[in-house]
């Protein structure tokens, strides 16, 4: 892989059994990536910002 086509990954956050990642696709379009244990949940952009509204409004 030449180096504009690989992934750039920035951790969001992370505990001993979570974590959440950002990685910036070579499409230049950003997915999100949530790690529950030995789950991963994938999103786009517009999902990640919706499972955020979703959080936030659970802890209100």
């Amino acid at each position: 892989m030449d180096g504009n086509s690989e992934l750039k990954i920035k951790t969001l956050i992370e505990t001993d059994n979570y974590s959440a990642w950002q990685a910036d696709e070579p499409d230049e379009e950003a997915t999100y990536h949530l790690e529950l244990n030995n789950v991963t949940i994938h999103f786009f952009k517009e999902e990640w910002e919706e499972f955020l509204e979703l959080a936030k409004r659970l802890v209100k």
